[in-house]
């Protein structure tokens, strides 16, 4: 299907180019993004425990589903942060910076006039949650209480995240580095003490809104001081028509995606019980943690791969695009196998045994994680040549299809038709993806097909042996399972390299590797 770009204004004069390569800024992005999941990870680690413990299995099944159902809002703000962070990093080389102030104006004036679909959805969701969450009538109006508190947090955060759009579109993404690690911790410390204090679910929600102020602050003060042009300006009608075009399609974009990877946890909840969410979400707790990872990751190096599509250099960007998915396969590969090995201990000693949903859904949670990161990767590629249509209306399909598919097997099976039905429903996306980044990519050369067959053979049989030997592995002390996990996880690195990986991809990921580590070396200065 034929999309179209949206127009912006052709870059001016280019400035001169930046002493860092795209691959040391994209390493330092990186770096940055992974040091504060990191801090959220380490948070998180703490946290979890203390809202099971404190709110009980049932209720803590509730509260994941309160974050899934709310998390669908996002979609109603429009997504102009998203749309101003890919037309930013399309600008980066532009010395129109009053075109710059413009957008940001725009994408507040999009914002703006997305509040009332947020509030009206907000309130719809306030009324309606006690019957999606099957929550007891005692627990109604706290439950209604920590919607609406969700509900203001996602206002709050979906502002702050404005200034983030512009520093991460300039790819100066690595200049907060370190700031949002430490916000992390303040923000975990906030909800543990919510709950430690008897606050229960709406004494977590209240600390999203005090996080969420403090990190639009803070993102505020390191945009204005290392992006000079940085400022708001009044927009046009034309900056604003084209922004809001660009962020309807995103929105939409961002609705089915919603639909696809949170309707999982509504779909089991509502179909058998809040305590087996409790139970999935824990066991897939190491998958997302990995598929948020890989976002980060991705999302460092995107801005420079923008900048290569705004600059129509589409045989640079097919081959960066080829090694983006050429290390996606490598870490979903070697990431997925540690998983299978070690999940079953990682619960027992974190969470208890009790939670864990068992080899066969933790298989597929894995096999969903890496298919989950492959489509993300092209999705990021079609994003930044700025033609969001085609990819929304084939995401539109797979979404009708996968809850279709997920609920009749979920109604069936439980949590293995649950997982079944996302798998097999997204293979719509997997395969339809890939034909349109081609296409937004000038139809370059395609390598031969063996060359994508060698690497999925290798995966799934690496990936089955892991989960047979993780239902035989069991470890009851942190420290071996520490050094098991890692020494697993650097095992499958380098077997999946040498021999999942055609020689000119294997030296590719390797040239990247050492610029990478290039880049690190630049950090603070």
């Amino acid at each position: 299907m034929a999309t179209e770009a949206v127009e912006l204004p052709a870059p001016a004069a280019a400035r001169p180019r930046p002493a860092a390569s795209l691959t040391q800024r994209a390493s330092l992005n990186v770096a940055a993004s992974l040091l504060d999941y990191a801090a959220r990870i380490a948070v998180n680690f703490v946290v979890i425990p203390i809202l099971v413990a404190g709110l009980g299995r049932s209720l803590y099944g509730i509260w994941e589903m309160l974050g899934r159902l709310v998390g669908y809002l996002t979609a109603g703000d429009g997504r102009p942060t998203q749309a101003l962070r890919l037309v930013v990093a399309t600008l980066q080389t532009s010395d129109d910076d009053d075109a710059k102030r413009r957008y940001v104006g725009a994408a507040f004036v999009v914002w703006m006039l997305f509040l009332p679909v947020i509030l009206a959805a907000g309130t719809l969701l306030v009324w309606l949650v006690p019957a999606i969450t099957q929550a007891p009538p005692a627990l109604h109006a706290a439950v209604r209480l920590a919607v609406a508190l969700l509900v203001v947090g996602l206002l709050f955060a979906n502002l702050a995240s404005l200034p983030e759009s512009v520093l991460r579109g300039m790819n100066l993404g690595y200049k907060r580095m370190g700031l949002q690690a430490g916000l992390e911790i303040v923000g975990g410390a906030l909800t543990a003490g919510a709950i430690a204090l008897g606050l229960g679910l709406a004494g977590a929600a209240g600390s999203q809104i005090v996080f969420a102020a403090l990190l639009g602050g803070a993102f505020w003060i390191v945009v204005k001081r290392y992006v000079p042009w940085f400022g708001v300006a009044r927009p046009t009608r034309a900056d604003v028509r084209s922004l809001l075009g660009l962020s309807a399609w995103y929105s939409v974009g961002e609705a089915i995606a919603k639909l696809l990877l949170a309707s999982d946890a509504i779909i089991l909840g509502i179909l058998v019980s809040p305590a087996a969410v409790a139970s999935y979400v824990l066991t897939g707790y190491a998958a997302r943690l990995a598929v948020n990872v890989h976002v980060l990751a991705a999302g460092g190096v995107i801005p420079g791969i923008g900048g290569v599509i705004g600059r129509q250099q589409y045989d640079k960007a097919a081959r960066l695009r080829y090694e983006l998915l050429a290390v996606t396969w490598l870490f979903a590969t070697a990431v997925g196998g540690a998983i299978l090995l070690w999940n079953r201990s990682f619960l027992a000693l974190w969470v208890g045994s009790d939670n864990y949903a068992g080899g066969v859904v933790n298989l597929l949670i894995v096999l969903v994680m890496a298919q989950t990161t492959l489509i993300r990767s092209d999705a990021f590629i079609i994003d930044s040549a700025l033609q969001p249509r085609a990819r929304v209306y084939v995401a539109g399909a797979t979404v009708a299809v996968t809850i279709a598919l997920a609920t009749l097997l979920t109604w069936r099976f439980g949590m293995v038709g649950l997982c079944v039905g996302v798998l097999v429903g997204r293979l719509t996306q997997s395969i339809a993806y890939p034909m349109l980044t081609h296409n937004c990519l000038g139809r370059p050369p395609k390598p031969p097909l063996g060359t994508f067959v060698r690497p999925l053979v290798v995966m799934l049989l690496l990936l089955a042996a892991c989960a047979y030997a993780g239902q035989r592995v069991v470890v009851r002390h942190w420290a071996l399972w520490a050094v098991g996990a890692t020494a697993s996880f650097a095992l499958l690195l380098g077997v999946a390299l040498i021999a999942g990986l055609p020689a000119e991809f294997r030296r590719a990921v390797l040239v990247r590797v050492r610029e990478a580590r290039h880049g690190l070396r630049m950090v603070g200065r």
